[in-house]
């Protein structure tokens, strides 16, 4: 059995599924996504890997522990930017480069080549669901500022983050910032079909 390091056996998991968790994050972000294995993860953490399976059933489980854990920050994230902007613009643009700057800040590494990596079915729908919840800060935002259909056109936005995302250079700073813009501009823009007064 192994050694408790906690004052409860429930304290003791929680303490190494937060261990487990980080060391899976550093081996995705120094070898990628295809290093990220069970195997590999009990060999750097030093457990053997029937504990690891004590966790997660799959390397697929574990990539989804991985995102999900990471993406209620990322709403967090979001929400408190879209929150300090005055007009439903700001608010666009905010929600845009604030999302491709996480792609390349570094902090969100892991999460981000995990979610891009082939992953199971089972595991594709479990990270789709947790990720709609980064449109609802740009849904609240777009519905109270009577924008008809806010949730089609938050995904249509999210779209266009998503083609601006695959156009992002790490280290190029300079290029990364002209493709913010650019994106930010286009989702502004596509708000003026609006047949109605939008604060912008």
């Amino acid at each position: 059995m192994p050694r408790i390091n906690a004052p409860t056996v429930a304290e003791h998991r929680a303490k190494q599924l937060r261990n487990l968790m980080h060391a899976a994050r550093d081996l995705v972000a120094e070898e990628g996504p295809e290093a990220l294995t069970l195997g590999a993860l009990a060999k750097r953490v030093g457990v053997s890997r029937s504990s690891v399976y004590e966790y997660f059933r799959s390397r697929d489980d574990l990539a989804a522990a991985i995102i999900e854990d990471a993406l209620p920050r990322w709403v967090a994230e979001i929400d408190e930017q879209l929150a300090g902007q005055r007009t439903t613009h700001d608010k666009v643009a905010a929600y845009v480069k604030h999302q491709l700057r996480m792609l390349t800040d570094g902090q969100h590494t892991a999460a981000v080549a995990l979610s891009t990596h082939s992953l199971g079915e089972e595991v594709r729908e479990r990270i789709r669901q947790e990720h709609d919840r980064l449109l609802e800060p740009l849904v609240r935002a777009l519905d109270d500022a009577g924008v008809p259909e806010p949730g089609l056109r938050s995904r249509l936005i999210q779209g266009i983050v998503n083609a601006a995302a695959a156009q992002l250079e790490p280290g190029d700073d300079e290029h990364n910032t002209s493709v913010a813009e650019i994106a930010s501009a286009q989702a502004i823009h596509g708000l003026a079909l609006h047949r109605g007064p939008i604060a912008g």
